[in-house]
């Protein structure tokens, strides 16, 4: 599925520029037995529901005519949201400093979700800043990191 993820966001990524938008992220999952080809688009005026229709009828069109998604899908539009999923390195990189939540394959010191301030990656690892201790997670016992907003 990262193939077509790859494909998709090289054929709509300038498209999703020149109209003035970036490109956060593609995603391409089955979820029962549907489809959905999931693209995020993000600005620094924020996304609203006009936004999400003016890309989506743009990347309609250039799906349709390159048409190399085999199975049946649902495109759908929209914004990365306040706690965003940061899946690529250039999502870890902007978000140096934030504080993430952590959520784990395999629990460490018994906890399968950690909270901390993201404070350094690599290939194999991240950092968190968690209680003043910097802890050192191996990034393939990572099943999800996401920016923890504080909603108080």
């Amino acid at each position: 599925m990262a193939n077509i993820e790859n494909r998709v966001q090289d054929l709509v990524e300038n498209t999703i520029i020149e109209l003035g938008y970036e490109l956060y992220d593609v995603q391409y999952v089955k979820e029962g037995k549907d489809y959905y080809l999931r693209i995020y688009i993000d600005s620094k005026k924020g996304i609203d529901l006009e936004d999400c229709e003016k890309v989506s009828n743009e990347v309609s069109t250039i799906l349709d005519k390159n048409d190399f998604i085999k199975e049946q899908y649902f495109l759908e539009i929209s914004s990365p949201g306040i706690e965003r999923i940061l899946r690529k390195d250039k999502h870890l990189k902007d978000n140096i400093g934030e504080e993430v939540e952590v959520s784990l394959f395999k629990p460490i010191d018994k906890q399968k979700s950690i909270v901390g301030v993201l404070k350094d990656f690599d290939a194999d690892t991240i950092e968190i800043e968690v209680e003043n201790n910097i802890l050192k997670i191996d990034r393939k016992n990572i099943s999800l990191i996401k920016i923890k907003y504080n909603w108080e």
